[in-house]
């Protein structure tokens, strides 16, 4: 890796808030406005290999990787980072030689195309490819708190994750589909549970986000069943939103798919269907088609989740809710202005969100909305996981406990001239 992008991934693991990481990220924002797009991707999760190696070519691309006064600043900002840096040392593995972190497997189905690249965080490129299946592996450091996707900060001159501190993408292997649905069937029927989580991410996702998501929410949900996730070809980066519109649009189709494969060959009983953002999109539309093609798998889909649904909201209520109205219990929607990707969507759309909290607060029969206003929707945002107020903490007891939202001790009611909707207790 470079030496600005280490530089970089090192201010922006602290949070961004030194004066002389400011000052590099003046001078490259200054001259290219692709580096600086870059550089806000790897600011959101300074831990994504992908977002380094994205950074680290848009550098290359700009002619300002060899600049010898950015890179003289960017080892400046390294050393002012290192001389930061706490005594705190790697956690060691114990006396039986038990490693300091958990390792979860997870398969995934993805319409990404093979980059040629064998690195598991590169993998998988943006462009369209045809459905693919396998498998990956994922750290979770002992110590991890829950909610937090540990990210390195610096290590002397070169980035490394280390999975004793750090979530990390640590393999992934493509399979073919009967293989991987016979293993999948295999690890479902061991959990006892006989449940699976399939998550479907949202915009501004790398294959590696992805992966790296799904081990943490899996992980802190304490998923007792096979956690799954669906990726679809994301550009990763913040200027990519038009062309993941057209992508989520078009990989409907495949998750379509794989959900039907999924819920007939799997012989899971319980499927949590789980999604962020613009999947939100995918996931309806697709699940919706499941349903009306074969009926009889509705009933093997315990929970649809939406958090922050990045779907238009008249679209939402007139054609999709009726669609998914023989899923057994109620959707729960996480509703909030608030979440990154949807203000980027309301900035581009002008039109209401399904995920929008405030005046357009979507609330109708069969779905479960809760205003999430002020806690984190986004999944990866460190402050808010570490309380009790977050999306996740809640989603907690709706996965562990089966509670629904009148039941849940950390939202409170709200009755308005709509409905009734739920928002998190002060």
């Amino acid at each position: 890796m470079d030496v600005i992008t280490t530089a970089v991934t090192a201010g922006a693991g602290e949070g961004g808030i030194s004066a002389a990481y400011q000052m590099l990220k003046s001078r490259l924002s200054a001259q290219s406005a692709t580096v600086a797009d870059a550089m806000a991707d790897v600011e959101e999760d300074p831990g994504s290999r992908s977002r380094q190696f994205a950074l680290s070519d848009a550098l290359a691309a700009a002619g300002l990787a060899g600049d010898r006064y950015l890179r003289a600043a960017a080892r400046n900002l390294i050393d002012e980072v290192d001389r930061r840096r706490s005594a705190k040392t790697s956690v060691q593995a114990n006396a039986a030689g038990v490693p300091n972190y958990a390792v979860m497997r997870l398969f995934f189905a993805t319409d990404r195309e093979l980059s040629g690249d064998r690195h598991p965080a590169r993998l998988f490129g943006n462009a369209r490819g045809p459905l693919r299946y396998g498998s990956c592996e994922v750290s979770i450091p002992r110590d991890h708190r829950m909610g937090e996707l540990e990210t390195p900060s610096l290590l002397r001159l070169e980035f490394r994750q280390d999975p004793e501190q750090h979530v990390v993408l640590l393999t992934a292997e493509p399979s073919e589909r009967e293989t991987c649905m016979a293993e999948l069937k295999q690890s479902i029927a061991a959990s006892g549970s006989r449940s699976a989580l399939l998550f479907i991410h949202g915009f501004r996702t790398t294959f590696e986000d992805a992966a790296r998501r799904t081990g943490q929410l899996a992980y802190d949900l304490g998923f007792q069943g096979t956690p799954v996730f669906y990726s679809w070809p994301s550009q990763g980066k913040l200027s990519g939103y038009i062309v993941d519109e057209a992508n989520v649009e078009w990989t409907q189709a495949d998750l379509a798919a794989f959900l039907s494969d999924f819920l007939q060959q799997s012989e899971a009983a319980h499927v949590y269907l789980l999604a962020h953002s613009m999947g939100n999109r995918a996931l309806a539309k697709a699940t919706a088609s499941v349903i009306a093609a074969q009926p009889e798998l509705a009933g093997r889909i315990r929970e649809v989740i939406l958090a922050a649904p990045d779907i238009d909201a008249d679209v939402f209520r007139q054609q999709l809710l009726p669609a998914l109205a023989a899923v057994p219990n109620p959707l729960t929607l996480y509703a909030s202005s608030e979440d990154s990707g949807l203000r980027t969507a309301k900035a581009i759309h002008g039109y209401a969100r399904a995920g929008e909290s405030g005046a357009g607060l979507i609330v109708a029969k069969g779905v479960e909305t809760i205003d999430a206003s002020g806690v984190d929707t986004g999944f990866i945002r460190h402050a808010y996981f570490a309380e009790q107020r977050s999306a996740l903490s809640d989603m907690y007891y709706l996965v562990q406990k089966q509670a629904r939202a009148a039941d849940r001790f950390g939202l409170r009611a709200v009755d308005s001239a709509t409905g009734r909707y739920w928002t998190f207790r002060e």
